[in-house]
């Protein structure tokens, strides 16, 4: 069922209306305030200031307390439209104001918001009838950071001051609530905390995987491959930097250079490649192709490197170096809509093993992109008909897709109601075009095959963050790098533990003990704080019956029982990759 997709038009104008408030309270507390721009954004707003003190966290109480007596004036909004010199003449002084309306043409007329009659920015819209609207809203000035004007770095440094802002003082505390909670699941702390993985300085957005993330991510990549080997597919591998040539001819050089790792070589140019697509071309194109081998399903889990700024990378969620779980199908025409129907039940499978739900987007043709009309409509068609087909609810991106193609992006929703855009599937009518891709038809004739693009976890990493947050660290049985941590009561039951362990260990079960001379109170606390989904505690009592007795998560805890049965519970949580 197809959506359009739409913000919030009511929430996102009462955001940006705040955003005059908070300018107005600003210029009354600190006339000296210099405003520039101020839009409304996903969780709130913010407006950046040029201003010569810097606004210090324990000033934010008396611009909200300022804002809050401007709102109960109830003030009305209302726009005015001056000419250009009329609009100069007003923000006169203010040369970031000046700025923006000398790039107006000389006989636009400029776009002008009152609040109240005493106060009045340069904004298109739209606002809030009166300021009477707000007065229910829930806003929290949470921080003030530096912010280059424009975003140039070559310009002044601004201050820009955040607020929250929803409709009701209730969903802010809740959304204050989840940021909390975001803030003890961040994959940056658990990732050190559980020895998973590291940022070094010297590779800032280039992850070291440590032996117990290599667990986890080694237990994806066969979880992974299993499933592609049932689905059809066959792995390769292309290499990680190719020549100038191959780019310009994918149309990635035109289009994606700047994100691009370049180097020389034997006075030609390379790149370290940011997406494993073309190189799978080059596989497909190395020998020819009968319609009776398609749809060939090429999978490869390859490492693409991008250049992000440093202020957007985040642990696993934002790198800098990553594993995509590509593959490239090659087809004809008439088998479309299956391939596609197939990629999505694919991923749907492997967003159930995790318990993820999802929605679906389907992102159309952008400005920058290539191909004629034709190619794109039939591409979009054919990634509607399938959706549409499957009855997946899904909403319309108007001009997001890839330069080469439509595509359709599966968003993941977390534990704590934050969405992920992991999963893609993309079809693409121009690499095959660009390199020429032929095969053999039934008539014997040559044909153009038609390519699809598509992940299922996007990339590992970030995947592995995703779930490092969504699970708290606290990774099911069949993920978890120690499964089991066998603690004993005391020194003259360490021969037992022992015993137990490498009975355990036999069993193919990641497992640890904990001999120490402590208290078992202290290395229950410690196992449980490293996640360890089973403990089994044995002293004299288990030692005298050969039994185990067992802590697990959720305060399990019981006693008495035979090891094998354990085992065997064990065994079937990892099959049925119980959550």
């Amino acid at each position: 069922m197809e959506i359009k997709k739409e913000k919030d038009e009511e929430l996102s104008k009462a955001r940006h209306s705040l955003a005059h408030i908070l300018a107005k309270a600003l210029m009354q507390l600190y006339p000296e305030t210099k405003l520039t721009i101020g839009p409304a954004i996903d969780d709130g707003f913010y407006y950046d200031i040029d201003l010569p003190h810097s606004i210090t966290a324990d000033e934010y109480d008396k611009i909200e307390k300022k804002m809050k007596e401007i709102i109960n004036k109830g003030e009305p909004f209302t726009r005015k439209v001056v000419s250009r010199d009329e609009a100069l003449k007003l923000f006169a002084g203010n040369e970031y104001k000046t700025e923006i309306i000398n790039e107006f043409p000389k006989d636009e007329e400029v776009s002008l918001y009152y609040t109240g009659d005493d106060f009045y920015d340069l904004c298109r819209g739209p606002h809030v009838d009166s300021a009477k609207r707000l007065q229910n809203y829930g806003f929290k000035i949470h921080s003030v950071n530096g912010a280059y004007w424009r975003g140039d770095e070559k310009n002044k440094m601004l201050q820009r001051v955040y607020c929250y802002a929803f409709k009701t003082k209730k969903d802010l505390a809740d959304h204050i609530a989840m940021l909390e909670e975001a803030k003890k699941r961040d994959n940056r702390k658990l990732g050190k905390e559980l020895k998973l993985f590291m940022i070094s300085p010297e590779g800032p957005g280039f992850p070291f995987y440590l032996p117990n993330g290599m667990i986890v991510r080694n237990l994806l990549i066969d979880y992974w491959r299993e499933l592609h080997r049932q689905a059809g597919y066959k792995e390769i591998m292309t290499p990680i930097m190719l020549n100038r040539h191959l780019w310009e001819v994918s149309g990635h050089w035109d289009h994606y250079k700047e994100n691009m790792y370049l180097s020389v070589i034997d006075d030609e140019t390379y790149a370290i490649k940011p997406m494993n697509c073309p190189g799978g071309v080059l596989v497909y194109k190395s020998e020819p192709h009968s319609y009776k081998e398609l749809p060939l399903r090429l999978g490869e889990l390859g490492i693409v490197h991008r250049y992000e700024k440093s202020g957007e990378l985040g642990g696993l969620l934002r790198v800098r170096s990553f594993t995509q779980d590509d593959a490239h199908i090659f087809m004809m025409p008439s088998q479309i809509k299956d391939e596609i129907k197939g990629v999505v039940a694919l991923i749907d499978k492997v967003y159930k093993v995790f318990n993820l739900d999802y929605f679906v987007e389907l992102s159309t043709r952008p400005e920058n992109s290539m191909g004629s009309d034709e190619d794109w409509e039939l591409a979009t068609k054919g990634l509607k008909d399938a959706l549409d087909e499957l009855n997946l609810d899904y909403i319309i991106n108007e001009g997001d897709g890839a330069f080469y193609g439509p595509k359709i992006d599966f968003h993941l929703k977390d534990s704590l109601g934050r969405t992920w855009q992991c999963g893609t599937i993309q079809l693409d009518f121009q690499l095959p075009q660009r390199f020429e891709l032929e095969y053999v038809g039934e008539d014997g004739q040559k044909h153009r095959p038609i390519m699809i693009h598509r992940v299922i976890y996007g990339a590992i990493d970030r995947f592995i963050g995703i779930l490092i947050e969504n699970f708290a660290g606290a990774f099911p049985l069949w993920l978890a790098p120690e499964q089991v941590r066998v603690l004993s009561l005391t020194e003259r039951n360490n021969d037992y533990a022992e015993k137990i362990k490498k009975e355990l260990f036999d069993k193919g079960l990641r497992v640890e003990s904990d001999l120490r001379n402590e208290k078992i109170g202290y290395k229950i606390r410690e196992a449980f704080s490293r996640k360890v989904p089973y403990l089994i505690v044995v002293g004299d009592e288990e030692e005298k019956s050969n039994t185990i007795s067992i802590r697990g998560r959720g305060n399990e805890n019981k006693s008495g029982l035979n090891l094998a049965d354990f085992i065997e519970r064990l065994e079937n949580e990892i099959k049925t990759k119980k959550i």
